[in-house]
């Protein structure tokens, strides 16, 4: 294993940092700025997999979704993060959101895991959760 074997791991894990760092760059700085109406539909619609998160104030939540959407792109976009963490991190985001997918009413086709048109724009998260674990997979080969 020479010198250029870092490089290597970089190199493959570039598009899948870059492509996924925009993208929730994009999302947490669009949120930065959500009226009292978005942060509470955004709100509600968490809440009802996951209802501890209704007990906080709306703008406060999205806040706090618009900071970790942050951090996942800046551990995602900035190289000196390992990439098992910024795949643990992109992972437990994903996790997150296809619990939302899975356990939201009219998101699935009935006995299916197939999504309703509705449901689309969550069920297509599972792209995230095999990056994050491809990651993950790629930060513990690294240091082998």
């Amino acid at each position: 294993m020479g010198s250029g074997w870092p490089r290597c791991h970089a190199a493959r894990q570039l598009p899948l940092r870059l492509t996924v760092g925009a993208f929730f760059l994009n999302s947490g700085l669009s949120k930065l700025g959500a009226d009292e109406t978005a942060a509470e539909g955004m709100q509600q619609f968490a809440a009802t997999t996951y209802p501890f998160l209704g007990k906080q104030d709306a703008q406060r939540f999205v806040r706090l979704l618009s900071a970790g959407e942050l951090a996942i792109a800046t551990a995602l976009l900035l190289p000196v993060v390992p990439a098992a963490v910024a795949g643990v991190a992109l992972t437990a985001f994903s996790v997150g959101t296809l619990g939302l997918y899975l356990r939201t009413p009219g998101m699935r086709q009935e006995g299916s895991l197939r999504p309703t048109e509705q449901g689309t724009a969550l069920a297509k998260d599972v792209w995230m959760l095999g990056i994050g674990v491809s990651l993950i997979a790629e930060g513990v080969n690294e240091h082998r």
